[in-house]
């Protein structure tokens, strides 16, 4: 019987060594290498002594073949649409690139108590209207899933009796004949779960809960999170399952475990908002079958999550009561464009050196749009305070919302307020000009169907003539203010001369 050795794998590169370091050799990481038992040296040198026979008996021989063996030319390899079907939820499925792919992995991740199991057990409820579903509870057990059910109305328990007789009792009770949930986390239970049931979908909540008993690390481990996903998704692809696997996350906010675990897995989606407010967004970093950089918004009630069907009036804050330092930018998550609100405050300073602070706006960014105000249009904020937030909380991180960021801190240092009713898109430079940026005509028709009336845009930017908008071209950050910043007073006094030759409203 061979003998099996004993090797260090590195949870955050994936590295093996032959013994424990405290540190990673290859990332550097303290305290990741975690104890795996593998097979002997022999079983590996014998499969390659192998190869290596079969590779010269090949060389040897005088009339090789050339002909393929399992291998297909690509000209051959017919093209056709992929197959989906609905989540039954809209942003579910435009996250997923237009709906559920059979047989793909969909990794699901997020901060704990964010709403991943509510989700996906809100899906399979819905997916099992039409489709036979499996819900793999490694983390609680059966009742403690129908009570979670229960709160969220799902089952035929919370329907009336007047409900039930006019039909909607029926179409409950399919759901849960259709609806199977299996308390387990021994992964060889699972697999002969998914082999028997054959599910068209199944949810595995949550990975690193499960455990192979075959190895002898801990659950969770390295080890145990690859072994379990390669093998749930060799039975996916065989028996074309699809699979919603829930994964934990570390507190830097990636997806606990080895980085095989995102490669193995045809979808990667993270579940993100704040634990304390009520929307959820779900976004896609990797997607085989669809765009990446995707967003579904989602919004925390008493009867679990409820899609959003307008997320710009989430982010959009009430136009009505304009205040200084408030302007509006057109936001691209994936090919979603989404409205949103950016508040700038600037005050004097109490210390030394003056605090920068953000809120759904990059750090750096900030401190480069200050810059560019500071160096060529001479606003002095070398010594204020700068605070800048997006409305909602929402995470704006491409440069097109640098002009709105530009002119909502000029608008909070003259306490001049922006016309509410105009949107500002453009990229910032270092020379205070304003560059292009992608998919203008889709922010655009946006912020019409919306009510904007104006739209400051980089000059040279391409897009339709019959948007409903009046676009105003601008080169410099200069001419965005003038444009953006209508004459007024200064909320409160009069506008002196000098401030209106300093806005550029003088001659």
């Amino acid at each position: 019987m061979p003998k099996s050795r004993t090797s260090y794998l590195c949870n955050e590169c994936g590295a093996e060594t032959p013994q424990w370091f405290g540190k990673c050799p290859n990332c550097g990481t303290y305290g990741s290498l975690e104890e795996q038992i593998v097979a002997s040296d022999s079983l590996v040198n014998a499969r390659v002594g192998w190869q290596s026979q079969k590779r010269n008996n090949n060389n040897s021989s005088p009339k090789a073949s050339t002909q393929p063996r399992s291998s297909m030319r690509f000209s051959d390899i017919s093209q056709g649409e992929q197959s989906r079907f609905p989540s039954g939820y809209g942003e579910f499925d435009r996250v997923l690139g237009g709906g559920i792919v059979p047989g793909a992995l969909i990794l699901i991740g997020g901060d704990p108590g964010i709403g991943k199991s509510t989700l996906l057990l809100q899906t399979a409820h819905q997916l099992a209207k039409d489709h036979r579903i499996l819900y793999v509870s490694a983390e609680e057990s059966g009742q403690q899933v129908k009570l979670r059910a229960g709160r969220l109305w799902v089952g035929l328990d919370e329907l009336t009796e007047e409900e039930q007789q006019n039909g909607k009792g029926t179409m409950a009770k399919v759901v849960n004949d259709h609806l199977y949930v299996l308390p387990e986390t021994d992964l060889e239970e699972i697999l002969r779960e998914l082999e028997s049931l054959r599910p068209q979908v199944a949810v595995i909540d949550s990975i690193q809960t499960l455990y192979f008993s075959s190895l002898t690390s801990a659950p969770g481990s390295v080890a145990q999170v690859r072994e379990c996903t390669s093998a749930l998704m060799q039975v996916a692809k065989r028996e074309n399952i699809t699979l919603l696997i829930v994964g934990h996350v570390t507190k830097e906010g990636a997806i606990a475990g080895p980085r095989v675990l995102e490669h193995l897995v045809d979808t990667v989606l993270y579940f993100e908002g704040d634990r304390y407010a009520s929307h959820r967004l779900l976004r896609s970093v990797k997607n085989r079958f669809g765009a990446t950089h995707e967003i579904g918004i989602f919004e925390m009630v008493e009867n679990g999550l409820r899609e959003v069907d307008n997320p710009s009036e989430l982010f959009l804050g009430n136009r009505e009561e304009s205040s200084p330092g408030t302007a509006t930018v057109v936001a691209c998550e994936g090919t979603r464009p989404i409205v949103v609100e950016l508040q700038a405050l600037v005050s004097p300073t109490s210390y030394a050196s003056p605090r920068r602070a953000t809120t759904g706006v990059d750090y750096s960014r900030l401190q480069q749009i200050l810059a560019v105000l500071e160096k060529r249009l001479g606003v002095p904020l070398s010594k204020l305070d700068a605070y800048v937030a997006s409305a909602g909380g929402l995470g704006v991180a491409e440069p097109a919302a640098d002009l709105g960021i530009a002119v909502a801190v000029v608008a909070s240092f003259r306490d001049r307020i922006v016309d509410p009713r105009t949107v500002l898109i453009g990229e910032v430079g270092l020379g205070g000009q304003v560059r292009l940026v992608s998919q203008m005509e889709l922010r655009l028709k946006e912020a019409a169907k919306l009510g904007f009336k104006r739209a400051i845009v980089p000059k040279g930017q391409a897009f339709a003539d019959d948007l409903g908008l009046e676009v105003i071209p601008v080169n410099k950050v200069i001419d965005a203010i003038v444009a953006a910043i209508p004459p007024q007073p200064r909320f409160g006094a009069a506008l002196s001369p000098d401030e209106e030759m300093d806005l550029g409203h003088g001659e």
